[in-house]
């Protein structure tokens, strides 16, 4: 394939200017005005020119042939690069469509992004089903084997309403997006869709694909648009790659928290209380109650005071912290005696309020709250999956008051409680910087003083970390963690963001050494994020083999007969009086049975009774790894159990000593 390189058409009013771009090291670079990404990485050098793929323009990936301006942060995106793989996956969205329209040429394009995992399309005015996948694939391969260029084609707007008369989605889409008089579409074989890319160079670099199911979905995510037909996929560069993807797909479906919840009696959403309301039975409230005990320990030993607010308010109150403005259509709004009220979608307002019915002085500051606060929000029902996404959850909320010149140690003192989560249930965290967006609030003094402030405490913490440039929050920067499953996904978790926007709007004060009224800082925080998120992340990530400090039963006593009940009881009773979660089995099974439903039940420990046993009293231990140790003084097993506990270890580790 012959690839040819069109630089950037430009006046010569732009030739004779110059704008200056931040490469990723920090460098300066000056190029002429109405340069593009492919134009800045042939500056660099002709080898990185030729390898671009895509670019990144202050943090968002952009097709090569996007302009740069001035002050422009600028990364170059080649094959090599972690972004590849979602240009590729974009690329095979447009694969999939066209090898749809091939086989039906009815069906009618909506839209089709690159996701994490892979890539998806929505469609319709075509029936498709999973039995009518393996078809599609076999076109999708030959249209990857026959290595089409894609090329980028440039059509004013109103010639691509023309190409679209017949299909009302892209003709909304154009509609929407009509700050520029051109748009792009990719043609591939004379198949082309709208899109703004980027794109890989030819179908032939989408090494391998396969679709993986079908759903329902959506227009725009909204219940009230129409139905679509959505189809999933993944693309890599390689057949290999592809399968080592599979096989680890395979894993997360055997750990989705959804099956391993209903196998464990950990929760469920009927139909019947509606969508995104969760119902915790008793062995998963067991663990919530664990990690709340544990969440609670943290604050109080952190100077922390707990705090109750209200699930309702009137809706005065989210119109004064701005959340009315900015959540309404996600608020579950009440009409009670011709005053409105809402559900709360947060606990900081309410908190705000705590902290302005009394004055206080700048030695009373920092004033710290936490509260398990249950919120509410209205996400679209196709949104919504098991406890990754719901209406009603819980935040481990945590809200400060401070003064300016104790943001620093505040901030390092969440960074510590964050990480002893982390490192109590040995999770992996990615962490990134949020920095100011082009929408927020506070002068820029505060914002550079507060940005640096978070910069200083990761760099001195030593902590590996992105900067996410603009995806701070619109009333200050925050830092994000994310938690890394088993299988290395990454799911939204922890946070802390400086606030000075609520402050201002609740008038928030307290009187300074010169004796004036100042404004302090608000700093907002959760350790978990969400309960309910957290509890999915904690059930994959265990694959339900929760420690022994979280597991719903904890050890379950199996006599070998019905003689050898009463000791099994003892034994019980004996953990019992140290706090345990212990169950008897006394169904009339074979030992073999019993245990093979302990360890389908994934319990941390099974104590096996029998007559020897019982007259030496000791007990017979067995783990979840299937590891066993006789002839075990009852009084060590359980000194060992309560350090376990204790101690909070990650795996039951009495039988290896």
């Amino acid at each position: 394939m012959t690839v040819v390189r069109l630089r950037h058409c430009m006046s010569e009013t732009d030739a004779e200017a110059e704008v200056t771009v931040v490469l990723p090291d920090g460098s300066e670079l000056s190029v002429p005005a109405g340069s593009t990404v492919e134009d800045v990485a042939f500056e660099i050098g002709p080898g990185l020119g030729r390898d671009t793929v895509a670019g990144k323009i202050d943090g968002e990936l952009v097709e090569k042939h996007a302009a740069v301006h001035d002050g422009a942060r600028i990364e170059i995106v080649t094959d090599q690069s972690d972004e590849y793989l979602t240009v590729l996956r974009h690329s095979a969205a447009h694969v999939f469509a066209q090898a749809l329209q091939r086989l039906h040429p009815e069906a009618t394009l909506t839209i089709g992004p690159p996701t994490d995992d892979g890539f998806y399309y929505d469609v319709t005015d075509v029936d498709v089903d999973e039995d009518d996948l393996a078809a599609i694939e076999e076109e999708m391969d030959a249209i990857i084997a026959a290595d089409y260029d894609i090329e980028r084609e440039v059509r004013s707007r109103e010639e691509a309403k023309e190409i679209y008369a017949d299909n009302e989605y892209k003709r909304q889409i154009l509609d929407e997006e009509a700050d520029d008089e051109e748009v792009t579409f990719y043609v591939q074989d004379g198949w082309r869709d709208l899109c703004q890319g980027p794109h890989v160079e030819s179908t032939g670099e989408v090494g391998a694909a396969t679709l993986l199911e079908v759903s329902a979905a959506y227009w725009r995510g909204d219940e009230d648009n129409d139905t679509l037909t959505r189809v999933y996929g993944t693309a890599f560069a390689s057949e290999s790659d592809l399968e080592e993807h599979l096989e680890l797909r395979e894993e997360a479906l055997e750990r989705d928290h959804r099956k391993i919840g209903q196998e464990m009696n950990l929760f469920s959403i009927p139909t019947v209380t509606g969508p995104g309301l969760p119902l915790y039975h008793p062995p998963g409230k067991t663990v919530l109650r664990e990690l709340s005990d544990f969440a609670n320990e943290l604050n109080r030993d952190h100077g922390y005071e707990e705090v109750e607010t209200p699930h309702v308010f009137r809706t005065e109150l989210w119109k004064q912290s701005g959340h009315y403005e900015n959540y309404k259509d996600d608020m579950f709004l009440l009409d009670v005696n011709d005053e409105e009220y809402g559900l709360k979608p947060m606990n900081c307002p309410g908190h705000a309020t705590i902290f302005d019915q009394q004055s206080w002085s700048y030695r009373d500051l920092p004033q710290r709250y936490f509260e398990n606060g249950k919120v509410y929000r209205k996400e679209q029902r196709g949104e919504l999956s098991g406890l990754s996404r719901v209406w009603s959850f819980t935040i481990d909320d945590g809200h400060l008051f401070a003064r300016p010149d104790q943001i620093r140690q505040e901030i390092e003192s969440v960074i510590e409680m964050i990480f002893e989560v982390v490192e109590t249930l040995d999770l992996e965290v990615e962490v990134a910087l949020a920095t100011r967006p082009d929408k927020s609030v506070g002068s820029d003094e505060i914002w550079e003083s507060a940005e640096e402030q978070l910069r200083d405490v990761l760099d001195s913490g030593g902590y590996d970390y992105d900067v996410e440039p603009g995806d701070g929050a619109f009333y200050g920067p925050k830092i994000d963690f994310g938690f890394e499953d088993a299988l290395g996904r990454v799911w939204d978790g922890p946070t802390v963001q400086l606030d000075f926007n609520m402050p201002e709007r609740f008038d928030l004060t307290y009187t300074g050494e010169d004796n004036e009224d100042h404004q302090p800082v608000m700093i907002h925080r959760a350790l978990y994020g969400s309960y309910e998120r957290f509890f999915m992340v904690l059930i994959e990530h265990f694959d339900g083999n929760f420690p022994l400090w979280l597991a719903p039963e904890q050890v379950r006593i199996l006599p070998v007969s019905d003689e050898t009940l009463g000791y099994a009881h003892r034994v019980k009773n004996a953990l019992e009086e140290e706090g345990f979660r212990v169950e008897v089995e006394d169904r009339d099974w074979t030992v073999g049975r019993k245990i093979r439903a302990g360890h389908d039940d994934r319990l941390p420990y099974m104590v096996i009774v029998g007559d020897d046993e019982q007259e030496a009293g000791t007990v017979s231990v067995r783990d979840r790894f299937e590891n066993q140790r006789g002839d075990v003084d009852l009084d060590d097993f359980v000194g060992h159990l309560v350090a376990e506990r204790d101690e909070k270890r990650t795996e039951p580790d009495f039988v290896d000593e």
